[in-house]
């Protein structure tokens, strides 16, 4: 699973910083969630071993199959907590992502207007990524209220800090990588299998044919996480070659 940080600067800094957005949402989320996410937070600074027995707590997770997602998952079980995926079935998902997500129990939701949403985009030749995102964490939240969830996690390894767990309306929100400064190769790492370096999905690659100017949205993308320090420059220049080249 997950190991400690040991004396890397940068996330020992994130982690302590993290710890603090922590300590915010503290009455938000009850006493049993707190602190077996500190535990979490003090394994990853001072390896210091706690209890996985099950907390009770039910935490929702955006669920997308992928390698962030699931390592989310795989940590929040390992961790003890009650894990409800909730997937978004969009009309781009491949049928092994969507059987991956059934095997881990995943409730779908449904999205009214996406694809509309995304043809008017795509032919204004604007980014679809931010859009498509927000589609989805509107109706993976709507759901997760209604399933009784006070939590909702997420496998953003970009928001770090205040962000990186904060309350949202009746949720709060926990980007879990961010939370317990993770990057890419340790997720790939401790996920397991077979994992191909790939940028973005089939909707996005049929962009990438119609539009290749839209490419430089994905490239800046890819070049906020370098420098956040979430993938290597191998892992960049990876995805960038795999971008120019669709």
């Amino acid at each position: 699973m997950i190991k400690p940080v040991g004396n890397d600067f940068v996330k020992r800094y994130r982690l302590e910083y993290n710890r603090e957005a922590l300590e915010r949402v503290r009455g938000e989320i009850g006493e049993e969630a707190y602190s077996r996410l500190k535990d979490l937070i003090e394994y990853r600074l001072t390896g210091r071993e706690f209890d996985h027995s099950p907390t009770g707590v039910k935490i929702a997770l955006a669920f997308s199959a992928g390698s962030d997602s699931t390592a989310a998952l795989k940590i929040l079980r390992w961790a003890g907590f009650d894990v409800v995926p909730i997937t978004a079935k969009l009309p781009q998902m491949r049928q092994e992502e969507v059987e991956r997500a059934s095997r881990e129990g995943a409730i779908f939701v449904e999205i009214r207007g996406y694809s509309n949403e995304m043809e008017g985009l795509i032919e204004k030749r604007a980014p679809i990524c931010g859009r498509c995102h927000s589609m989805v964490m509107n109706a993976v939240e709507r759901k997760a209220i209604e399933l009784g969830a006070g939590i909702l996690a997420t496998g953003d390894l970009l928001s770090s800090g205040l962000i990186s767990v904060y309350p949202k309306g009746d949720l709060v929100i926990l980007n879990l990588p961010a939370f317990l400064a993770l990057d890419k190769a340790e997720i790939i790492g401790f996920i397991g299998g077979q994992y191909k370096l790939s940028f973005g999905c089939p909707l996005l690659w049929e962009a990438f044919r119609c539009y290749p100017g839209i490419k430089r949205f994905s490239i800046q993308r890819v070049l906020r996480e370098l420098r956040a320090r979430a993938i290597t420059p191998e892992i960049a220049e990876a995805l960038i070659w795999d971008i120019l080249t669709r």
